[in-house]
């Protein structure tokens, strides 16, 4: 009896315990536990550690004026991220009234001088050393250029100018078989002179003419022309100092003692036969000689003596020779005779390729 007592009281007990966990469970689910912030786990994090070294900034060459505005900044420098964030500490950044003080000290400061203009290279009327300048002969000649100083003055006797004459000429030219002929009118007054050098052949002539005024230095044209089936025409005018062309060509300064193609000839006669010892062997002239078309700077270099037998008989001469400047310049060579007025005994033109063209003295007759 006592053991089935027993038994039943561990039967009993067993229910009952199962009951009350029963109980307890259904209570648990009914009301979820609320946790408190403080009883909150923190949430995972990964953590990792890495260098970051900086890196030196490239150093570029200052850009040159012509490509400053295409040359590229230059690249930032890359900091920790720490120091990226991190304010300048109060000892390193400058204060409010340091940075004003700063700013007035400049403001303050006189400015840098400009650079100063470079002066424009002035010519002294005196300076005849300038006739030696290599550039002298692009300054002479191109059109609104800086007029050049006059060469020294050239004291031309009056009665050292040629007297009235024509001269006549027997021509030779390597590209006709036959002779041309030539003729030299020369005309003056005391204050005026008339020139014109025909070449003619077949009843076709070539024709050159000048015209101007007779003064204490020698010949001053006034209008040159040159013709063959059209005529072409320089005009010199002296109030404006410039030289202009019928054929459009641009203008050109006139310098001081300029001639054109046909005076140069008797302005060389009377400068020899006015004073013959300013100009040894081995002396130069030079003339701004005006074309038809364009100006250019003609250089005689004297020469020596020479006796020529001409068509006309034998002359005593002079020779001068204005040597080629540019590669299709020509060359010119004059025999100056003391017996005819220092005008051209002989005149012999060569051009770049060979072809010439040989004036030669035949006879002389009174201007009428």
């Amino acid at each position: 009896m006592t053991g089935v007592n027993s038994v039943f009281s561990f039967k009993v007990l067993a229910v009952i315990t199962v009951a009350v966990l029963g109980v307890h469970m259904a209570a648990l689910q009914a009301s979820p536990i609320v946790l408190r912030p403080s009883q909150a786990e923190p949430p995972l994090r990964a953590f990792f550690t890495r260098s970051i070294e900086p890196v030196a900034p490239e150093i570029a060459a200052p850009p040159s004026a012509a490509n400053a505005a295409t040359v590229a900044p230059p690249p930032r420098q890359r900091v920790r991220p720490s120091a990226a964030r991190s304010a300048p500490s109060p000892e390193s950044a400058p204060s409010a009234k340091s940075e004003a003080a700063s700013n007035q000290a400049r403001a303050a400061a006189p400015m840098p001088a400009a650079p100063k203009e470079v002066e424009a290279i002035s010519i002294r009327p005196d300076d005849a050393a300038l006739q030696d300048r290599p550039d002298a002969d692009q300054l002479a000649l191109a059109p609104g250029a800086p007029r050049l100083p006059p060469e020294p003055a050239l004291a031309v006797a009056a009665d050292k100018v040629p007297a009235s004459v024509r001269l006549k000429y027997q021509v030779l030219a390597n590209k006709f078989p036959y002779r041309l002929n030539a003729e030299l009118r020369w005309q003056r007054t005391d204050e005026e002179y008339a020139a014109r050098l025909e070449i003619s052949a077949f009843g076709q002539a070539r024709v050159q003419t000048s015209r101007g005024q007779i003064t204490p230095q020698g010949l001053a044209p006034l209008r040159f022309s040159d013709k063959f089936r059209s005529e072409v025409a320089a005009h010199f005018d002296r109030a404006q100092g410039k030289v202009t062309f019928s054929a459009n060509t641009p203008d050109v300064p006139l310098l001081a003692g300029a001639q054109d193609r046909l005076s140069v000839l008797m302005q060389l006669a009377a400068m020899l036969a006015s004073a013959p010892q300013r100009y040894p062997q081995a002396s130069t002239i030079t003339f701004q000689t005006i074309g038809p078309r364009a100006a250019d700077l003609w250089r005689f270099t004297v020469g020596a003596p020479e006796t020529l037998a001409l068509p006309g008989g034998q002359q005593a001469t002079l020779k001068l020779v204005r040597n080629p400047r540019e590669a299709f310049d020509q060359k010119v060579e004059l025999w100056l005779a003391p017996a005819l007025g220092y005008l051209p005994a002989r005149i012999r033109i060569t051009e770049a390729n060979g072809d010439y063209v040989d004036q030669q003295w035949l006879v002389t007759e009174p201007q009428s």
